[in-house]
């Protein structure tokens, strides 16, 4: 998502799900990894897997890594709907 007209401390929303905390720690791990390759350190990363909730500040961009309630819970695109989707998968 493109927050960054609605937005003074991001551009981006990235938000995906995953079933488990077994495939939350396995995207978490996969940004890691591709993006070390490229030099790029998050600012912070909040959140753990088995708590349904991992986020990953890029500055820039931020990750948002979800389970499905916690997602449905927390309905980020509903929260920052002023914002504009720029790619949606599902």
């Amino acid at each position: 998502m493109d927050i960054g007209k609605v937005s003074t401390f991001t551009d981006y929303f990235v938000v995906a799900t995953a079933n488990n905390a077994r495939q939350l720690n396995a995207l978490v791990e996969a940004l890691d990894t591709d993006l070390r390759d490229k030099e790029i350190r998050p600012r912070r990363v909040e959140g753990a897997p088995d708590s349904g909730w991992v986020l990953i500040d890029f500055g820039d961009a931020i990750v948002h890594l979800f389970s499905p309630d916690e997602r449905r819970y927390y309905s980020l695109e509903g929260l920052w709907s002023k914002g504009v989707s720029v790619v949606h998968m599902t």
